[in-house]
């Protein structure tokens, strides 16, 4: 079995000289281009293909499969991150109102509607042929029912045309009694809104987490620190499965952050080179350590992995570098949320990481990263593998070029570091280089010729490896205590921070949340923002809520969905609904309504969100000498319903906004969204909706059993009332 997709070296035709035929992916390139792409063997002369991969660089030119695979993933990976799961693009739905219906053809059940302002100023926001659903909007009731779903079939200024042929004759006679006016809507008015959710659902053809997902120690050490089974472990075993066959290809194709670190060695690390450290001292295996203190610290119950996977450092380093210059020259540069010390820190991380290849070029790669260490040891089952042949003239080319320090002295291979990358393979001029099955020994040159000195555990030998382990163990152990000891302090009482809808309880929040920061890529109003140092190390870059400056979006439920761990559940915009995050506090000691000033801005959001949670009761009402009210007295002001309330933030960011920021009446908002302390609903598994009704059913008992509960009724709109108590 061979592997090989190389381009080797041109050489002339020897008639004594065993030739390599063409393979594969040649021939069917001469199939499919024309001859002038192509070299000639006899002259040695390049074709435009060598010519152009020449001026790409020595590597292009020696294995262009992998840098066009390498270079595919590396656009698929910032699109996902930069357009895939970028909210910002999301239309809500769209809606003309204004509408008199004037003419009805009861046989055919069309409509012909013409605007209240005789003319349309703007185009309508709908095309000819598709449905648009009607409203009523002359009905006299709290939440607008839509009458029915037509069809556009004409539309010119102030005037369009509905088709209702699909339409039950009684109801098309019904809405012919409707004097109007009438709006018109893209998507059912009385459904829940869901424009974010179905952008990101529409855009998602491929998982805007799929390269965190095939990250194995993401998973791997999620699931050891949760003590619970994580559903990309799945996807981990496909990865590993397929780097049986292509030993450690992730690395040398798939990773995005790997071709970044080539690039920065190209544009700045080749140019510095006072750094230099040789390609034999004790950090060589620095990866197998680091690797063995992150799993040592999971057992421990603490996740370090999100601060040195590989997936995680990039995309939380895009997410503090590119994503907020996105966000600002797209939306406004007042969107950019504030930075805080946890940026720093992740983005002092990420330039660290970076700036070691001013040490070596992929200084990184080959020695630092433990998810390319988990690679490395799966490489032990390898079943394809890099050959030498005889013909090996020791020209020193291979190991010059080798990108992960993977080639022995001897020449030959370590088969722990090797990616399968073939640029080895491109450089050498006499084709000696073959990738082959594991198990192929004929025709190979001699192992320790020249010598190499080293020893089966490794160029340092025993005394390093022992060394190291025993720092891997001791630094996980002493990390996972530390973490413990200066961490969340679940214990003690107290507001906690406000997680996203749907995340797990917080201890097996803390333990599966890698810090990716996925989650505050998707969120159209970037209500979550990364923890700093509240709760220590333990919650550091971990998702909260911060509803001074933003709340969370009602027809958005993206974070759980791009989640590659299940810290915050892939729930469904109804279960989202349900989803109790927080609890509204109000603070009658500065609320305005409390003390005279009229204002509903927090009653009025909670109602547009669709929560109504939030309505108006009578305060400060006096009364005379009898006990009876005086008439004028008192003033309007919001009662929380907690069974309504989810905690969505949305009142604190209005009276945020308006009462502290845009009239300065008062220094922090008068109603606020607190966690903990039974204000939030934290689940493992099940429903939320489910939770929620069996609440009221026990409320409902209970009132029962107390003798205050009184049962409902319905008036002639419906909706249910209890009656006055005497």
């Amino acid at each position: 079995m061979r592997a090989d997709w190389f381009l080797p070296v041109l050489r002339t035709p020897k008639p004594n000289r065993l030739e390599r035929p063409i393979g594969r992916l040649g021939r069917l390139a001469r199939k499919l281009l024309p001859a002038v792409c192509f070299s000639d063997r006899g002259t040695k002369r390049f074709g435009l293909l060598r010519r152009l991969l020449k001026r790409l660089g020595p590597v292009w030119l020696s294995s262009p499969v992998r840098r066009v695979v390498q270079s595919v993933c590396f656009v698929l990976f910032l699109w996902q991150f930069f357009v895939t799961i970028w909210p910002y693009d999301a239309v809500p739905a769209r809606n003309s109102s204004g509408w008199i219906p004037a003419e009805f053809d009861l046989e055919r059940r069309s409509v012909t509607l013409f605007s209240e302002a005789g003319g349309v100023e703007q185009p309508l926001p709908f095309a000819v042929g598709s449905t648009v659903y009607v409203r009523d909007d002359s009905l006299d009731v709290d939440v607008a029912q839509p009458i029915a779903a037509f069809e556009l079939t004409r539309a010119q200024p102030g005037e369009v045309s509905l088709d209702g042929s699909q339409l039950d004759e009684a109801v098309f006679v019904e809405l012919s009694l409707s004097p109007g006016p009438w709006s018109l809507h893209e998507t059912d008015p009385a459904a829940w809104p869901s424009h974010y959710a179905d952008n990101l659902r529409r855009k998602e053809a491929v998982a805007g987490e799929l390269f965190l997902i095939i990250d194995p120690l993401v998973s791997l050490s999620t699931s050891v620190a949760s003590r619970a089974w994580v559903w990309s472990l799945s996807c981990a075993a496909i990865i590993l499965a397929a780097c049986v066959l292509v030993p450690r290809g992730f690395c040398g194709y798939l990773c995005p952050l790997g071709t970044l670190i080539d690039l920065f060695d190209w544009a700045i690390g080749k140019r510095v080179t006072r750094f230099r450290v040789s390609g034999d001292g004790w950090w060589v295996h620095i990866k197998y350590y680091l690797l063995l203190g992150i799993l040592v610290a999971a057992f421990g119950g603490v996740l370090l992995s999100g601060m040195f996977s590989a997936i995680p450092v990039i995309t939380r380093g895009l997410l503090f570098t590119l994503s907020p210059l996105q966000t600002g020259a797209a939306t406004g540069w007042h969107q950019m949320p504030p930075m805080g010390v946890g940026h720093i820190v992740s983005l002092l991380l990420f330039f660290g990481v970076l700036s070691l290849g001013l040490l070596r070029p992929r200084f990184w790669c080959k020695y630092v990263c433990p998810s390319g260490a988990v690679f490395s040891l799966s490489n032990l089952f390898r079943a394809t593998e890099r050959k030498v042949e005889t013909s090996c003239i020791h020209c020193n080319k291979c190991v010059e070029i080798c990108p992960f320090d993977a080639i022995k002295p001897d020449f030959t291979t370590r088969t722990t570091d090797c990616t399968f990358c073939q640029t080895c393979g491109g450089v050498c001029p006499t084709h000696a280089i073959k990738f082959v099955d594991r198990w192929e020994v004929q025709g190979l040159k001699l192992e320790n010729d020249p010598p190499t000195h080293e020893t089966p555990l490794g160029r340092r030998g025993f005394l390093s490896a022992s060394v190291g382990t025993a720092s891997g163990i001791v630094g996980g152990l002493l990390a996972s205590t530390a973490t413990k000891a200066f961490g969340a302090k679940l214990a003690a009482a107290g507001p906690r921070p406000i997680r996203p809808p749907g995340s797990v309880p917080e201890p097996q929040f803390l333990q599966m949340c890698i810090r990716c920061g996925e989650c505050f890529q998707s969120c159209p109003s970037d209500v979550l923002q990364p923890l700093g140092f509240q709760q220590g190390l333990e919650g550091l870059w971990t998702p909260h809520v911060i509803a001074d400056w933003a709340g969370c979006a009602s027809s958005c439920n993206a974070c759980g969905q791009v989640c590659p761990t299940g810290a915050i559940r892939a729930l469904s915009l109804e279960e989202k609904q349900h989803a109790r995050i927080g609890l509204a506090i109000i603070n009658e000691g500065t609320c305005l309504p409390f003390h005279g000033e009229a204002c509903q801005l927090c009653v009025d959001e909670c109602a547009a969100a669709g929560y109504d949670a939030l309505e108006f009761v009578q305060v400060g009402t006096e009364v005379d000498a009898a006990g009876q009210p005086i008439e004028g007295t008192g003033t309007l002001a919001p009662l929380l319903l907690p069974d309504k309330c989810v905690g969505c933030g949305l009142c604190q960011t209005r009276c945020h906004a308006i009462n502290v920021v845009a009239r300065s009446l008062l220094d922090s908002s008068a109603i606020i969204i607190e966690a903990g302390n039974d204000h939030e609903d934290r689940l493992m598994s099940g429903s939320y909706r489910q939770l929620r009704q069996t609440e009221q059913q026990q409320t409902k008992l209970n009132e029962a059993a107390s003798g205050s509960y009184l049962p409902e009724f319905l008036d002639d709109s419906g909706d249910a009332h209890r009656p006055a108590t005497p």
